[in-house]
């Protein structure tokens, strides 16, 4: 009998608890929802289940049907709030504090991921005056699953902007959602689902990637166990390296370690940093790099709190001063801002130490990138000679599977679940990861525009929302002469993607940095996204919200006279004449041009081309310094007039 009452009593729990009402993450506290159309409110519960929902003063009712999915439709509804909504079954729910308003998908690779913490040190007035509770994030986790389109996301909660969460805003985001509110005053949602180095294809549902049958073929990750078999191995060869180097470095492993304060060096060489050892000595060496460099520190800076700051460096890196560790970051984009505690510096001789590991590539310290230690008043320059040796030289690391590029699997695990979510439209900031498949990404990203339209428009009554995307920026070292460039080509993908109605490209080439793949200024990224969707979302019809773009081109003699769209108030050159204009002759070999403006045409010519066939403006890796703009201050977008096979 005691037997059967527990097994009765195991039974009523169970069901009980599978009864009752499960909201998905999105669903909860401090939501924006989209106004002015349809909204979903959606869940699990148990076949069956009476389900009321209370809300802005009216109710709605459903039952729980058998697949234990329940939906219920809200009329459109105008911006405004906070409202409460009461949901109750065989449990009772409350969600608080929930605003309507424009809710925006930010999605992408790693700048449109980067959040406002890496951007502390620029924008500080900016952070500090973030109080603004009508301004909302909710941050998608990276999750990738091949196997079918998830219901939920794993984690994640809606976060009012205070000068503490607006930490965790993606930067874009943020400063997108602060211009929209500051026009519109209108509560905004931004969604960030964004993973840092993925594809456009890792973003594309199962149905989108059935016409690109190369990428589609290659979907091998849907085997679970061949997936799983392959991150064991890929994190067993990882670690196997690691281990390998770490017995091997003569740094730790020497009676007295390398980062010691008692540790006295001998026969050690001396590189000026920053520097890339590839090119000092170190030739096609991978492994640890150990460097040193003892700085005098005043009496007026003993014992202050302090910060360190050393670039970027390839690849990871642990830091010691005074043989006290003081920070360590894994890969090579981070920049390395660590914090000195009060009391670590001492009057006189410090020393600074870093353990470098390179595991691919060029080892190193980037260039033109701030190396010193500051406190509030002073300031120690770290450039220059430091002494270094050789810890341990290996191979470089196994290659390894990059999931989060491969097709499927961010849809899948990030977009899916956002579904029956209303949204107002896309931001977009992705590309350098396709960057040598240009003529495939100009297809991939109309694709993609598409799949996520049909996507949204079968659970919204909505079509064609606004897709605005950001050209890729500047990035590598810069060209003395007009030469090759993928980079060029992917933004002509993107420039072309323009065909695709109702989206927008904001340029952003002239606000880039040569030296890093992360520009820190995101406020005119997001500026220039939020023209673009004043434009296209809030029909604004009389903003000029994009640079020049060409339009055509008329050869007169030794010149090429080119025509633009979008010159508004006219064509200006920025900061002096005309600059990165190429043209070429028939044999498709491009100089350096002579460029001038006159009315709303560039005319372009060089006297040793005396019968010019085509001119490329800004077709470059890095063309910081092209200058063209329309007078409300928009940069134009590089171009092309030819069609060369070959990009000489």
């Amino acid at each position: 009998m005691k037997t059967i009452r527990l097994f009765l009593l195991s039974t009523i729990i169970s069901t009980s608890i599978c009864a009752q009402v499960r909201l998905p993450r999105l669903i909860s506290d401090n939501m924006v929802l989209q106004r002015e159309t349809q909204l979903n409110l959606w869940g699990w519960a148990t076949a069956g289940e009476n389900i009321t929902i209370s809300f802005a003063g009216k109710q709605y009712e459903t039952v729980t049907p058998a697949d234990g999915h329940w939906r219920v439709a809200i009329p459109p509804m105008e911006a405004g709030g906070p409202y409460d909504i009461r949901i109750d079954a065989s449990n009772h729910l409350t969600i608080k504090n929930v605003l309507i308003g424009d809710v925006w998908l930010c999605s992408g690779q790693s700048n449109m991921e980067l959040p406002m913490a890496r951007l502390k040190d620029k924008y500080p007035a900016v952070i500090a005056a973030a109080a603004n509770p009508h301004i909302r994030a909710f941050n998608v986790a990276t999750r990738m699953n091949w196997q079918q389109p998830q219901e939920d996301l794993e984690s994640g909660a809606w976060m009012p902007a205070d000068p503490e969460s607006v930490l965790q805003f993606s930067g874009v985001g943020y400063f997108f959602a602060k211009a929209l509110y500051e026009k519109y005053h209108i509560p905004i949602g931004i969604i960030r689902a964004a993973t840092g180095g993925s594809t456009a294809e890792a973003w594309l549902s199962d149905e989108a990637l059935q016409q690109f049958p190369a990428i589609y073929n290659s979907l091998k990750l849907r085997d679970q166990r061949y997936l799983d078999s392959v991150r064991k191995a890929d994190q067993q060869a990882s670690d196997n390296w690691y281990s390998n180097l770490w017995w091997q470095d003569k740094g730790i492993q020497a009676p007295v370690r390398w980062a010691d304060s008692n540790y006295h060096p001998q026969d050690w060489k001396t590189m000026n940093i920053p520097a890339y050892w590839h090119d000092e000595g170190l030739k096609n060496i991978h492994g640890v790099v150990w460097f040193r460099k003892t700085i005098q520190v005043p009496a007026k800076m003993a014992g202050q709190a302090a910060r360190l700051f050393l670039g970027n460096m390839v690849d990871r890196d642990s830091v010691y001063l005074n043989g006290q560790l003081v920070g360590a970051t894994q890969y090579q984009y981070p920049p390395r801002k660590y914090p000195i505690a009060a009391g670590m510096l001492k009057e006189g001789a410090n020393t600074i130490v870093i353990r470098l590991i390179n595991y691919s590539g060029k080892g190193g310290f980037y260039p033109d990138k701030s190396y010193q230690l500051f406190t509030a008043t002073d300031t120690i320059d770290l450039k220059g000679p430091w002494q270094y040796q050789l810890g341990a030289a290996a191979d470089p690391i196994p290659p390894t599977m990059t999931f989060y590029t491969q097709p499927l699997g961010l849809y899948n695990g990030m977009i899916a679940p956002l579904l029956p979510y209303a949204i107002k439209g896309v931001i977009w900031y992705q590309g350098e990861a396709n960057s040598d498949r240009a003529a495939e990404y100009a297809q991939l990203l109309p694709a993609l525009i598409k799949d996520w339209r049909i996507k949204w428009a079968g659970m919204h009554p909505m079509r064609n929302f606004p897709f605005l995307y950001a050209q890729l920026t500047s990035y590598m070292p810069v060209h003395p002469q007009p030469t090759n460039s993928n980079w060029a080509l992917l933004r002509e993908a993107q420039l072309k993607t323009l065909s695709v109605p109702n989206t927008a490209m904001a340029v952003t080439t002239d606000i880039g940095e040569w030296n890093d793949i992360h520009p820190l200024n995101k406020e005119d990224v997001g500026k220039r996204l939020a023209l673009a969707a004043r434009k296209l979302a809030y029909h604004d019809s009389l903003l000029v919200s994009s640079g020049p773009l060409y339009k055509s081109m008329t050869i007169k003699g030794n010149k090429i006279i080119l025509q633009f769209t979008n010159t508004g108030a006219g064509l200006t050159a920025k900061g002096g004449p005309l600059k990165h204009f190429a043209i070429a002759a028939a044999d498709g070999k491009f100089r350096w041009a002579h460029a001038e403006i006159k009315g709303n045409t560039v005319v372009v010519w060089h006297e040793s081309v005396s019968k010019p066939v085509a001119v490329r403006y800004a077709w470059a890796d890095s063309p910081l310094d092209a200058n063209l703009y329309n007078k409300e201050g928009l940069p134009a977008s590089p171009f092309r007039t030819d069609d060369f096979p070959a990009i000489p």
